[in-house]
């Protein structure tokens, strides 16, 4: 009997929405018992795997990978994959290069500290017209977690999402289960769901 795989497809998504993770865990797998070479199924039965053993994050890696396939669907699964394939072997390391860069490792001759970006807006300049000034030039140092989660949410707000999704991109393999970067993620879909 032939299955409709568009069918199957849409309720294993649906399924994993609702966070009824087995019956996503399910249906992913039919698909890509039919198609061993489905890589979207491949990645689904991993997230449904990782969601039901109870690992953080699979949420916010699901909510990506759509966003991702919007955009260029061959391209979002190997994106997809190479982050599942990350994520199992090279968190600590991820996590240190993102988040906690060795000050002496950073040439501040040709960047500004986020501290210092931080100041401007204060004073009231205009973070689009900042931004913009600078990002040709220079680049702005991050060197806290907060100061991602700040400098991201101000991308996102000033129409600078494509940006924000490749500093999450990295991001999410380092920190899966955090609920901020997963927050920014649904903040993206949601500008994207406007626009179009």
């Amino acid at each position: 009997m032939a299955i409709s795989k568009n069918k199957i497809l849409s309720q294993a998504k649906e399924s994993f929405s609702r966070s009824d993770y087995k019956k996503a865990l399910e249906k992913f797998t039919i698909l890509l018992q039919n198609d061993p070479k489905s890589q979207e199924a491949y990645n689904g039965v991993i997230l449904s795997e990782m969601a039901l053993s109870g690992e953080g994050g699979a949420e916010a890696l699901f909510d990506y990978y759509e966003i991702l396939k919007e955009e260029n669907k061959d391209e979002a699964h190997e994106i997809m994959s190479q982050i599942l394939q990350d994520i199992d072997g090279t968190l600590e390391q991820a996590k240190e290069l993102i988040f906690e860069p060795s000050r002496n490792k950073i040439e501040y001759e040709d960047g500004i500290m986020y501290e210092d970006f931080r100041v401007l807006l204060d004073e009231g300049a205009s973070f689009k017209e900042t931004f913009e000034n600078i990002m040709f030039s220079t680049k702005v140092i991050i060197t806290h977690r907060e100061d991602l989660l700040d400098f991201l949410d101000h991308l996102i707000e000033n129409g600078f999402g494509e940006m924000a999704m490749s500093y999450l991109e990295s991001a999410i393999v380092a920190f899966p289960t955090d609920k901020d970067l997963h927050r920014l993620i649904k903040k993206i879909a949601k500008g994207k769901k406007i626009e179009a």
